[in-house]
């Protein structure tokens, strides 16, 4: 499926500026570093999580663990792919009594986070997990609201956000658009 830009909504220095800001509201909310784990959603989550844990050791002095996390085989709708591909999921340890940041690119449906959340379960029993977004466009199916957004990003159902990062596809944007 093509895509057909209406828009530029964000450059790489509001990237890199909203990458730095979360990171200081995941800091302030959760009263340091010292008990955090960063997850990010298979694909542009883990560079993202990667790229606010750094923001985040850079404030406190602290590495932050970062794992990757392959919701595939928990979506609600397994049942209509016809090959399901499965990448690795990798935790950097226990998450038993951390506190998670689920990291993704786009929130839309809640969908995607909610699978993230039950995948988290199976693997321990965090002491909370959050939500880390770069942007959330609306249109939520299930009551999921991310923690730390961003952009917001109000869309029409028909629209499509289109979120590029240096690690995945050679820039950092944010386009606005429509399917061809």
């Amino acid at each position: 499926m093509g895509f057909r830009v209406k828009a530029r909504v964000m450059e790489e220095d509001d990237i890199r500026r909203a990458v730095r800001r979360i990171a200081h509201e995941i800091v302030e909310r959760n009263r340091g570093a010292s008990n955090l784990v960063l997850v990010g959603i298979r694909t542009r989550g883990v560079p993202l999580s990667s790229r606010i844990a750094e923001a985040v050791s850079s404030i406190e002095g602290v590495e932050v663990p970062v794992g990757r996390l392959d919701i595939t085989l928990y979506r609600d709708d397994l049942h209509t792919l016809e090959q399901p591909v499965v990448k690795e999921t990798y935790l950097p340890h226990d998450l038993e009594g951390k506190n998670v940041v689920i990291v993704d690119d786009v929130l839309y449906t809640g969908r995607s986070v909610r699978a993230a959340m039950d995948a988290i379960i199976d693997f321990g029993r965090p002491a909370t997990i959050q939500l880390a977004v770069l942007v959330d466009r609306g249109h939520r199916e299930l009551p999921i609201r991310a923690d730390y957004v961003g952009k917001n990003l109000p869309t029409s159902r028909e629209e499509k956000v289109k979120v590029s990062l240096k690690e995945v596809d050679g820039e950092d944007a944010v386009y606005i658009g429509y399917p061809d």
